[in-house]
């Protein structure tokens, strides 16, 4: 369970610290538009620190971690971080630099799915364990 609270801890942390980053990077570059930089907030804020505090929970309640939570969250965290982190180069570009190459753009959007893939599968894993744990609790 302390792996779940420290992963709540460290992704609201992400979360404000990416919230301060929009405000303060479009500030300097005086940009008034539209940018997925807010967005870098609330993924980290819902899908990072929510999720971990919803699993700790369901934790407490129906002890679903298993041999192969690690690898699953583990997954997760990669998903989490590589679509955060394209949403951060995305909205740097979107300020920085006006008119990206088409190229360019696919590729960000190109692994920004990669990350929500990964996000998605590792949820619906997770899901699938706490199912699990669920109908042998009888619940």
């Amino acid at each position: 369970m302390k792996r779940y609270i420290d992963s709540a801890l460290l992704y609201a942390v992400l979360a404000m610290a990416g919230g301060v980053f929009y405000r303060e990077f479009t500030k300097f570059n005086d940009f008034t538009g539209k940018t997925t930089l807010s967005v870098v907030h609330t993924h980290y804020f819902l899908l990072g620190m929510v999720f971990f505090l919803v699993l700790l929970l369901l934790e407490k309640s129906f002890s679903f971690t298993g041999a192969k939570t690690g690898r699953v969250l583990a997954v997760y965290h990669a998903g989490l971080n590589l679509a955060a982190a394209m949403l951060m180069v995305r909205g740097v570009t979107q300020v920085s630099i006006p008119t990206l190459s088409s190229g360019m753009s696919a590729a960000i959007s190109g692994v920004a799915g990669i990350g929500h893939i990964l996000l998605g599968v590792s949820m619906v894993l997770l899901l699938v364990q706490v199912k699990r744990a669920v109908s042998a609790a009888k619940v």
